[in-house]
């Protein structure tokens, strides 16, 4: 590893969505794990014996003999990450920031304070500047960054392109989120298996919020809400990984079925154009056969850090619809709050 790399920490690094930042981070080429922390029942422990390893791939050998730390704002990094969940985010979190880490969050804690950036690097690369906004505002020293609700940052890089080009004025979505959305071990398998749950706790809420601040403007100031109308259906289904997504838009300008594809086919961003490590060459990727995208076969498509489209058509109540599928632990989850992070390194806010 390069002596020059950034040292960073993992806070909740024993959970699912820690190890899957672990698994991330491992043989990175601007970042280097230099700190593991989480609870105390794992402090003192190798993050072998802390971690009940739960990821497809085995954990990287250069961790299995770290010691596990104290979530507290001394931890030996430059940049902190954290997997905690909201409870502990919203206490933990504002320390580190207040002593001077640049925190990149993957907790609703503080996704919708207004001076915090809720980003996804491709949507809005601009809303990273309200960090210097949030210290003055707070008198912190670091700052806190915070990536979207795993559903919602598929849904709204599909929406992104859209509403460039054609405008967005309405958008229905109805979601079947896997079980490893809820963490480890998800839901009981008693009450998935052969079953739908159409409830997800405050995961409707997310899904009608947080795209209007994402895709909305940035003044300097304040972020002026996108402004058009989301409603959500929120549903839990039996599959492993991989959220998948029906949605049905209204748009403010015409479009045809092939200017629609042509836009989300061509959509990249900053991410692109920097050449960030972990972005995907193709953040969108439209599939044109009849019955995909689907979990089993196109979840790991760009390395798990695309949305995948399918089946765009006409809507007879709307404008047009389509199916997204995107992967909710690694571009949902830490390979998001992971762009983040290298975003603002490329930015020179590290």
């Amino acid at each position: 590893m390069k002596e020059d790399t950034v040292k960073v920490a993992v806070i909740g690094a024993t959970g699912a969505v820690g190890q899957r930042f672990v698994q991330l981070l491992a043989n990175h080429p601007w970042f280097r794990i230099s700190a593991l922390a989480a609870s105390e029942r794992s402090t003192g422990k190798t993050y072998t014996e802390a971690c009940n390893w739960v990821l497809e791939t085995p954990m990287p050998e250069e961790v299995r003999g770290m010691p596990v730390v104290p979530a507290e704002p001394n931890v030996d990094a430059d940049v902190v990450f954290s997997a905690l969940p909201a409870e502990l985010a919203r206490e933990l979190e504002p320390k580190f920031a207040g002593a001077g880490y640049p925190v990149f969050s993957n907790a609703s804690a503080f996704r919708y304070e207004k001076d915090v950036p809720l980003v996804i690097t491709e949507v809005n690369p601009d809303h990273m500047q309200m960090v210097e906004l949030q210290k003055r505002s707070r008198g912190w020293k670091g700052f806190i960054v915070t990536n979207a609700n795993c559903s919602t940052t598929h849904l709204t890089l599909a929406l992104k392109p859209l509403h460039d080009a054609f405008g967005l004025d309405a958008v229905f979505v109805a979601t079947m989120q896997a079980v490893s959305g809820a963490g480890y071990p998800g839901v009981p398998s008693m009450d998935i298996l052969g079953n739908v749950i159409p409830y997800i706790g405050k995961e409707e809420w997310k899904l009608e919020t947080e795209p209007l601040k994402i895709l909305g403007s940035f003044d300097g100031e304040r972020v002026r809400s996108a402004g058009f109308s989301i409603s959500a259906h929120a549903n839990r289904v039996p599959v492993k990984d991989g959220h998948t997504e029906v949605v049905s838009v209204r748009l403010k300008t015409k479009a045809s079925p092939k200017e629609i594809e042509r836009a989300l086919r061509e959509f990249k961003g900053e991410p692109q154009a920097l050449g960030l490590p972990s972005a995907p060459s193709r953040p969108v990727v439209v599939m044109g056969e009849p019955d995909r995208p689907q979990p089993r076969f196109d979840l790991m498509v760009e390395n798990g850090m695309a949305t995948v489209v399918g089946r765009i058509r006409e809507c007879p109540i709307l404008d047009y619809k389509f199916v997204l599928l995107g992967h909710n632990t690694i571009r949902g989850a830490a390979g998001g709050s992971i762009l983040n992070a290298e975003l603002a390194f490329a930015k020179g806010l590290l």
